[in-house]
Order: structure tokens, then sequence, then C-alpha cells
């Protein structure tokens, strides 16, 4: 039960964050890890929420993964009170860290106006599901210290 229960909170999640991006059309998050890795979901949601605090296309065409990412989490700790809770080095990454990117879009989700439309959680709903993995797979990659971080990567992208 706490599966499901995290499962449609991850849902509801992406459907807060995808709806707060629809108009930013270098933006389209269908995960917690990779949408995330070039900094800009980061900023379209603080932009979307808070135009006022900076310029869009200024932070969107002249800044580098890292850059940008530094620029939403300060925007975040100056404006919103969000401490800087991942380091950009660590997302700007292929693969970030799936549970990070949850804990620091959740602390976004509680201080942001937080409107989820039921058209924004089907469409959630309609993404392709790439190859599931299995429980029973996803623990054993994770039982096997000598995988690679690739491999665990990997696992956690489609799981």
């Amino acid at each position: 039960m706490a599966g499901l229960q995290q499962t449609n909170s991850e849902k509801i999640l992406l459907s807060w964050v995808r709806q707060s991006t629809r108009n930013y059309p270098q933006v389209n998050v269908i995960n917690f890890t990779s949408s995330w890795s070039d900094g800009l979901a980061f900023n379209a949601l603080l932009h979307s929420h808070r135009p006022d605090l900076f310029d869009w296309n200024a932070v969107a065409s002249q800044q580098s993964p890292v850059q940008r990412l530094e620029h939403a989490f300060n925007i975040a700790k100056q404006h919103l009170g969000i401490e800087k809770l991942l380091d950009p080095e660590d997302v700007a990454t292929a693969c970030p860290d799936k549970k990070s990117i949850l804990m620091y879009v959740t602390s976004l989700f509680q201080v942001l106006p937080q409107q989820v439309t039921m058209e924004a959680i089907r469409e959630v709903e309609m993404l392709p599901r790439h190859s599931r993995v299995t429980r029973e797979e996803h623990i054993q990659v994770h039982h096997q210290q000598h995988f690679s971080h690739e491999v665990s990567c990997f696992t956690l992208l489609f799981s």
C-alpha cells in the first residue's frame, strides 16, 4: 500500500511539474532523473510561478547546465527559503539521484501554488512506460555491489 501511495504522490508531483512548465517549449519533464539534468526544468518551474524573480530567456539561452542549476537553487534559497539540498554537479549528470530530485521538487511543491488538474494527471498516466523493471530486478541490482553506477542508473531510469 505504501508503494501505491508513493506512486500516486509521484504521479501528482509530476503532473504539477508538467502543468507548471507547459509554456516552456525547451522543457519536457517525464521523470525525476534525467529530465532535470540541464537545469531548465527547475528554472521553468520557478519562473512559471514567480516570473518576477528572473529573466527566463537569459537563463535558458546563455548558461551551462551547472550554471542554470546553481541559478535555480540560489533563487529558491533567496526568495522561497528552500535550502540548497542538491549540488549542481550531482544533478548535471546523465542520471541524477531520483530520491534527491523528488525531495527537492517536493520542497518546491510545498511553497509554490499547487493546483493540479485532472487533465494533467491523465497526461502523466499516458506517458510511455519504458521497459518496466520488476521489483526483484531492482533489488538484485542494488544488492550486487560490484555492478557499475551505469547499471544502477539504467535500472533507476526505467523503474
